[in-house]
This record gives structure tokens, sequence and C-alpha cells, in this order.
């Protein structure tokens, strides 16, 4: 199973469009939802910084080992090799974007988790860019980042997002830790965790602390065209787009608003509002920056021992012992993520109810 940044509802309802002027990014949508997505299951340097009493530290830290390839507008992997860790810029918007995106991720791992890459022992981040004609999509295919170029009308690509870059990568991570089952409420943990790392990895790069940020994922994929700011919106869950052709968002924020659907694997998309929202929810009532707290939270969860099959309710509880475990019993952690799972309606708890109130 290959995971891809826009679900598949979205590209079935542009496939749909009858318009005219919408032609291109119909017949587009429909080649990428036809197209195979094959499945396939250490360097240093130095970091100079300046403490406040004007010492110079010298530390070394891991390095990315990363590879852009161009697949020319085809349907093949990898490509042809452009860009290695040493060379310099292309020129190529696309594949200067996708490097950047890669060490950016890289760095937000390092710097907020100690982690040495996607398998946490330094391993290569390969990308390919220039897939396909007119390709809609960005996915892991469990071994490389792809990314199409978009078809202009409704998706302008993928490479200038950070956020969809992160998502991405962090499906690599989910994987490595042993993976939530792609369907149904684990697979929406799964992608509201790509999320996660997606918003965190971007917050991480600017400097942002939670309430500076957008909370947004995917945000500038979208054409001028198009009635909406990104792909989805861990605020506001329901609110990333309101457009004519492609609909509204669908996701919930509660589960009172839960989807039950066989499409999209169950639900995975949609239905990752409601811990996406939980998270959100955690990262303001902490405040500071996002990472150092709740992702912390989240991330110890995820490499703890979470079953593959973990539902949401079994996901807050081990949220809730990780926090305990890192910050105490009593701590006002633990006191946030009960909260915040409780405002989502995945538990009910009167002491979190009290905390919120």
């Amino acid at each position: 199973m290959a995971h891809a940044i826009v679900p598949p509802y979205l590209l079935a309802r542009i496939a749909a469009v009858q318009e005219p002027t919408w032609a291109k990014a119909a017949e587009a949508a429909r080649s990428t939802l036809a197209a195979p997505r094959e499945y396939r299951p250490v360097r240093s340097r130095l970091r100079l910084s300046i403490e406040d009493d004007g010492t110079l530290v010298a530390e070394a830290t891991p390095a990315p080992d990363r590879e852009i390839s161009d697949a020319q507008q085809k349907e093949q992997l990898p490509g042809v090799k452009v860009r290695g860790e040493d060379d310099p810029p292309t020129g190529d918007t696309s594949v200067d974007q996708a490097f950047d995106g890669l060490g950016a991720t890289f760095d937000f791992l390092w710097d907020a988790f100690a982690r040495d890459s996607l398998d946490g022992s330094g391993g290569s981040l390969l990308s390919t860019v220039h897939y396909g004609e007119n390709y809609d999509n960005a996915f892991w295919n469990g071994e490389r980042m792809v990314f199409g170029d978009g078809d202009g009308e409704v998706f302008s690509g993928f490479t200038g997002s950070l956020t969809v870059i992160a998502h991405e990568l962090a499906h690599g991570v989910i994987e490595d830790e042993g993976g939530l089952l792609y369907r149904g409420q684990s697979g929406a943990l799964n992608e509201s965790f790509a999320d996660v790392v997606g918003a965190l990895a971007e917050q991480h790069h600017l400097g942002q602390t939670a309430d500076q940020a957008s909370w947004l994922i995917g945000e500038g994929i979208f054409t001028d065209a198009v009635e909406g700011r990104a792909l989805r919106s861990m605020a506001a869950p329901g609110t990333a787009y309101d457009d004519d052709v492609l609909g509204r968002d669908p996701q919930p924020a509660h589960m009172r608003d839960f989807v039950v659907t066989r499409d999209d694997n169950g639900g995975v998309h949609i239905n990752s509002g409601i811990p996406n929202h939980a998270f959100y929810l955690l990262a303001i009532a902490l405040g500071g920056y996002a990472w150092e707290r709740a992702g912390l939270i989240w991330y110890r969860t995820l490499s703890g021992a979470l079953p593959s099959t973990a539902d949401f309710s079994t996901f807050a509880n081990a949220t809730l012992a990780a926090a305990a475990a890192e910050y105490g019993e009593e701590s006002e952690e633990v006191a946030a993520v009960r909260a915040a799972w409780t405002s989502v309606g995945v538990i009910d708890d009167a002491r979190a109810a009290e905390t919120a109130a």
C-alpha cells in the first residue's frame, strides 16, 4: 500500500467533472487514479552555535544523505539521478525544493526526537520528481518520496509544501516503528501522525510556536482557481476548502461526526481530522514549540508498544501513558492530553472536562 497526500475521494471528484474548462484537470485526476504505485517494503556534520555568554559551541550531528531523481514525466521509478548530497542546486525548482524539504524534515526528526533519518540509523532519503504527466499527487512508496507536477488547473505542484514532504516521509517512520494498519481507525491514526509530523516539521523550519502556526497541511498546492487554503486543517477540520468543483472538506473534528465508509480504506484521510484536532488542542494548551512536549508525547507513543491495529481510544490511552512516563502522573502534560482527547469525544473523563472548563 503506497501512501499519497491527495485522498482518492478528492481525485475521484475532480475526475467526474464534465465542465470543459476543467477538462485537463479531470483527465489528470483519472490518470493519477489509474497509475500504478509500486510499493517496496552515516553521514555527519559539524554544527556551530554561540551560547548567550558568547561561547562558540561545535557539535557533531548526523547529516542527511539525499538523492533526487527525475522521472522525466514517465511513471517509472527511480528515474535519472540529478542531485546528490554534495551537489549544488540544479536550477530545477522541483528538484531543489525536494532536496531542501528532505533536509528540513531530517533536521526536524533529529532536533526534536534525536532520530537519525526515517529508520533511526541514518538511512538515505530518496526522492523522484516530475513523475508522470500532470500527475496529481505525491506519495511514499516504502522506499522513496515521489512527486507529480500537478495538472496546473487544480494542483500547482507538491514539492513547494514542506508539510506534504514531511507528511509522506513520516509514513517511513511509522513503518519502521512497526506500522499502523492502513484501514479504519488505525489507518486514520497513520494519516494523522503523518500530518502531525508535517505540521511540526514546517513549524520547526520556520521557528514558529504553536499559536503562530497555520496548522494547515498542503498549503499552497492548490492553484488560485480553487476556493481553498490547503488539503486539511488541524486547527479546524472541515474548513480547508469549500469549492464548487472539489466540494467541501469532509473532515470531522469530533467523534459524533465520525464518517463510516468503505471508501478511502475506511475513511483514513477523512477521520484523521479527529486525532489531528486532538493534537492541535494539546499543542495550543501546552504552548511554546509544539514539537517539544506535544510532539514528543506523540512520538513516544508511536515508538512504544503500540499495536498496529490501535483504534482512537487505544491510541489516546497510550498517549496518556507516554505523557505520564515522560512528565509524571499528575503533570500539566497528562491533564492537557486528557482534556484534548475528551474535547474531541474519544475519551469521556470528568477530570478532563473540569480541566477544559
